[in-house]
């Protein structure tokens, strides 16, 4: 289970940029299905600022060709996952611990 709070209001809920708030909460589960086939996520977002109930959303990953893993970067304002502006990635000059 991954329980996420604290996120700011710059980031979008769904692929059709559906707003939300600061108050966002969000609780991912996921769990092996159909021997191992599928993973399944069941999402539930509870944002009293922009909605009126708490709503859960199951998405399904079948299992495909094996391959590795690669490692994403993710920042604020990152359009190009939809073919929007992109903006850069921000980095450290130096560590801040």
């Amino acid at each position: 289970m991954i329980d996420t709070v604290g996120l700011n209001d710059k980031t979008f809920v769904d692929d059709y940029q559906t707003p939300h708030t600061d108050q966002i909460h969000v609780v991912e589960r996921f769990k092996l299905v159909e021997d191992g086939k599928i993973l399944q996520a069941t999402v539930t977002v509870d944002d009293p600022g922009a909605f009126k109930m708490r709503w859960s959303a199951i998405q399904r990953y079948r299992r495909g060709e094996v391959r590795p893993m690669t490692e994403l970067s993710c920042a604020e304002n990152n359009y190009d996952f939809l073919g929007y502006e992109v903006m850069p990635i921000p980095e450290a000059k130096s560590p801040d611990f």
